[in-house]
């Protein structure tokens, strides 16, 4: 695993021990669905390498982007409901390949009564979820769709690494709940701006993107 590093720096030598007796790691490809609705979810995923995504759907079916989760990080969402034993009401997707470690839910009460490096990171999980799911709602309440939309591609690019985001403008419209039609068009004036360059299911930012 290639950031054990950083658990290190962050937990108990007991603790770390812990991790690697009772966790599990787990390999998913992209796409793979790692949490889905109405599932009882019996671990909370620490993710090693990789990124996944976590939705949620409102009462029409319409799914819409919460967050995005990376190398270190945890899920709150997974963690709550492991801790109440209840069905999940979120969806985690794989965005690219993913190795993360499964930590059992009979282990995550536990060890926040036993280890205070794990009652900080759980901690800071929940902070960063909460920062998150703030940014997202005054997003969607205050901000307009092309902003949203850059600023969702720039996440995309800052995750991957590259200046190639690979989605469809189906999937975009999805996480930014609009329509294929208007973020189609947005693409569109982003591209005859000189900001991107579009393809199949693929786009190709700019170096003028990073003006925007």
């Amino acid at each position: 695993m290639d950031n054990t590093g950083y658990f290190e720096a962050i937990f108990e030598p007991g603790l770390l021990r812990e991790i690697n007796e009772f966790g599990t790691l787990k390999h998913f490809k992209e796409g793979d669905i790692i949490m889905d609705y109405g599932k009882y979810i019996h671990m909370m995923p620490m993710v090693i390498n990789g990124t996944l995504k976590v939705l949620k759907k409102d009462e029409t079916g319409k799914e819409i982007l919460l967050y995005y989760l990376s190398s270190n990080e945890s899920c709150s969402m997974a963690y709550s409901c492991c801790l109440e034993a209840k069905k999940s009401e979120v969806k985690a997707i794989a965005e690219e390949d993913v190795d993360l470690i499964a930590i059992p839910h009979t282990k995550l009460d536990e060890w926040l009564c036993k280890y205070p490096g794990w009652k900080n990171y759980i901690m800071r999980s929940f902070n960063l979820r909460f920062l998150e799911l703030l940014k997202s709602i005054e997003s969607i309440a205050f901000h307009k769709l092309d902003d949203r939309l850059i600023a969702y591609l720039k996440e995309k690019q800052r995750l991957s690494g590259s200046s190639v985001i690979r989605a469809s403008h189906y999937l975009i419209a999805d996480e930014l709940a609009t329509s294929r039609v208007v973020i189609s068009r947005l693409l569109k004036q982003l591209e005859n701006d000189g900001k991107i360059v579009l393809y199949r299911n693929e786009i190709k930012l700019l170096n003028d993107f990073d003006m925007c």
